[in-house]
């Protein structure tokens, strides 16, 4: 398992690095490429209307006239050393990890993200024990029931889920649940550390809305996985050998269908850590989804490139995470790779 598990550890490592070649390559190489200009280049960096001599001092700051190795390197090197930007006679530090630093707010971006990442990670966190618990148990009860009303009305449900977009079922929820009924108090996030009542009661709605999405699709696959086993020979004969049925169910047949849903809840989580754009931006939560659209929105390069890169980081720890729970969800994958 050691082994297994070091060697996942390296691929984790190497993949990350991959990525962030990739990034750079989208952000820096791409463009050039494209047949920028390095001042055309620096409009990305400096907002909108931007002088001539603001152009000339970004493409000076960020080495955009330089070789291409040139500037990878000082890419690099700023996320594990941090980097210096020069305005006119003054300097400033963007301290490692340094994902880049906003010219236009005149702020890192790295410690933004992290200022803002407890919101998207409460909205992740709480959003992904709704879906799983609940799309898994719907799912288990639907293979079950089989041509049930039960079945029936939840598949439904589920294919209204997956169908709808959050920014639809977000408003509407906005508009009946909060503002027409009252049932739900209006959506906030509050520090879980200063009030943790406070803090469940105004992510309720952003999690049961994005937990929506997504528990739709873990019904269907967990049914769909669940039919399959459960015509299995081996589920025959552990029924013939007088298990009990839940035991059958959850031992038998529940485990294997475990591994597919282990994979998507990985890719899930990280995709969500990296920013819930659609449900930030309906219930106005500073997450880092929002963070990056006002970003796109301005035109703000440095922030998107920084997003980027925390966002795939994300999604790569979580693809490890998963490889690992493989392991011991089906002990075959230890030996396979």
């Amino acid at each position: 398992m050691l082994t297994y598990i070091l060697r996942r550890l390296g691929a984790g490592v190497l993949l990350l690095g991959v990525v962030t070649m990739v990034t750079f390559v989208i952000f820096y190489v791409v463009p050039r490429l494209a047949g920028q200009t390095p001042q055309q280049l620096a409009t990305m960096y400096v907002g909108r209307a931007p002088t001539p001599a603001a152009l000339e001092a970004t493409v000076d700051r960020l080495n955009l006239d330089q070789p291409v190795i040139l500037q990878f390197w000082e890419f690099i090197k700023g996320i594990f050393v941090g980097a210096q930007y020069e305005f006119g006679g003054r300097v400033v530090e963007c301290s490692a990890p340094c994902f880049g630093y906003s010219f236009q707010n005149y702020q890192e971006v790295f410690p933004e993200i992290m200022a803002r990442l407890p919101v998207t990670a409460s909205l992740a966190i709480g959003a992904g024990v709704i879906w799983l618990v609940g799309g898994v148990a719907v799912g288990v009860v639907s293979a079950i029931k089989k041509g049930s009303l039960f079945d029936r009305l939840a598949m439904g449900v589920a294919l209204a889920g997956v169908s709808l977009p959050v920014f639809f079922t977000g408003l509407l929820a906005l508009a009946f649940l909060v503002h027409a009924w009252n049932i739900f108090p209006t959506p906030g996030y509050t520090p879980l550390i200063e009030n943790p009542w406070q803090w469940a009661v105004g992510m309720i709605l952003p999690w049961l809305t994005l937990a929506f999405l997504h528990a739709a699709q873990y019904a269907r696959q967990t049914r769909g996985g669940m039919l399959e086993t459960m015509g299995e020979d081996y589920i025959r004969t552990a029924r013939a050998k007088g298990l009990p049925e839940r035991t059958v169910i959850f031992k038998h047949g529940l485990r294997p269908t475990l591994t597919p849903i282990v994979t998507i809840f990985g890719l899930d989580i990280g995709l969500v850590l990296g920013g819930a754009v659609l449900t930030e931006s309906v219930y106005s939560l500073n997450g880092i989804g929002r963070y990056a659209v006002q970003a796109i929105v301005q035109s703000d390069l440095p922030v998107i490139l920084g997003v980027t890169l925390f966002g795939a980081f994300f999604v790569v720890v979580c693809n490890l995470v998963v490889d690992i729970l493989y392991a011991w969800v089906d002990p075959r994958v230890r030996v396979a790779r």
